[in-house]
């Protein structure tokens, strides 16, 4: 059943013919979800810490959102060896393309939308790092020599400009018992 949105964004018919319920509002989520600790607003920047730095060190994969002109969206992972993630300062990152299957999805994505997010991740580790901001495709840059891989220069870069960055709380990993093994998922 489609529905309509008015200019708050908000959709009055949410009520759907199967019976579902759904949220309607922004002022309905916040009642539902309550007012976030100003600790975890204060928690957002925009430029990489020495912390930030230490995760992206440490982190061999990510995963990469981004959504085309009409906000199809789409995630694709990365991988790499830990310390991937190219640090050029503190407001610009670069990953670099390593072969894969050639779909080139978040490629053609960013062509159309420059905004992207990474989520970075540690195996094994607590830390969740997002940083969102606005992609540009490279094919060639002094730093390409950097993100050599057994001797070869990536043939692509994805460069991010950082507008934002959030440490997010383990809960999620916690509560998935995502780097536990099965053995002690069990139970």
């Amino acid at each position: 059943m489609p529905h309509t949105i008015d200019a708050t964004g908000d959709r009055p018919d949410a009520v759907t013919d199967e019976g579902w319920v759904e949220l309607g509002s922004r002022a309905q989520l916040r009642e539902l979800l309550g007012e976030p600790w100003p600790i975890v607003i204060d928690k957002v920047h925009g430029r990489l810490t020495d912390e930030d730095r230490d995760i992206l060190a440490r982190s061999s994969f990510c995963l990469l959102a981004t959504s085309d002109a009409r906000g199809n969206c789409d995630v694709s992972p990365r991988g790499d060896t830990p310390g991937f993630t190219h640090v050029l300062d503190s407001g610009t990152l670069a990953l670099p393309d390593r072969p894969g299957n050639r779909r080139g999805d978040s490629f053609h994505n960013i062509l159309d939308n420059p905004h992207a997010g990474l989520l970075h991740l540690i195996p094994g580790g607590k830390e969740v790092l997002r940083i969102n901001g606005r992609a540009r495709l490279l094919t060639d840059a002094p730093f390409f020599d950097a993100m050599a891989r057994d001797g070869r220069r990536p043939d692509l870069a994805l460069l991010l400009e950082v507008d934002e960055i959030y440490l997010h709380c383990p809960q999620s990993l916690n509560r998935a018992g995502l780097w536990k093994s099965q053995s002690q998922q069990v139970g």
